[in-house]
């Protein structure tokens, strides 16, 4: 069992309790988009990655970007680890039919792929490690992006999507959260080798 002293943000109850059997860590829901109207819940949640650091662990369709993108403009940075899952069609087994957008939700991914995302963040079991010293010295960065045609440039988007695809990353992450999530994956020779590949 993975192990983090951070509070892993979750959408639902559902997700919560998929993750009981995987990670041992306290888990906070925001019930959906029930965190947008809860100024009080929201308080808490600064309180918690002051004292703790929050790990934001929600689905990869747009509502779990929209409340992943409310607590990063809320809470410092410096104080979130994010965890982003694939794009994975299909359906929960409690659902009669997909959501809107046909992805898996957090409580739908399979145990094996989210543990991988979790452990690629740094998450293991003796509890956390620095993803930047796992990833070597050479971090990318934004001029990496440029000049590998990632960033400010015709193409730069599909080739980001392709990127993505490549690392089994949601298609919806932004330049700069793809980088983060670089980063804390894989270290920079690799990086550089996926690019070529492109």
């Amino acid at each position: 069992m993975l192990k983090t002293d951070r509070v892993i943000v979750v959408e639902g109850k559902y997700d919560a309790i998929k993750l009981a059997n995987i990670i041992d860590a306290p888990v906070f829901r925001t019930d959906g988009f029930g965190i947008f109207k809860d100024d009080e819940k929201l308080e808490l949640l600064r309180k918690l990655a002051e004292s703790r650091g929050l790990l934001i662990l929600t689905d990869s369709d747009s509502a779990g970007f929209l409340i992943r993108n409310y607590l990063k403009s809320s809470i410092p940075e410096d104080r979130l680890l994010q965890v982003f899952v694939p794009d994975m069609p299909g359906k929960e087994r409690r659902k009669a039919a997909p959501g809107k957008e046909g992805k898996l939700g957090v409580e739908g991914i399979p145990d094996d792929v989210l543990i991988a995302c979790l452990k690629r963040a740094g998450i293991t079991e003796a509890g956390e490690e620095d993803p930047a010293a796992r990833a070597g010295a050479r971090r990318v960065t934004e001029q990496d992006f440029y000049e590998d045609g990632l960033s400010g440039g015709t193409g730069s988007r599909q080739k980001r999507l392709a990127l993505q695809k490549q690392l089994a990353l949601p298609e919806r992450m932004t330049a700069k959260q793809l980088l983060q999530v670089i980063n804390m994956l894989i270290p920079y020779d690799e990086y550089k080798e996926l690019v070529r590949t492109l």
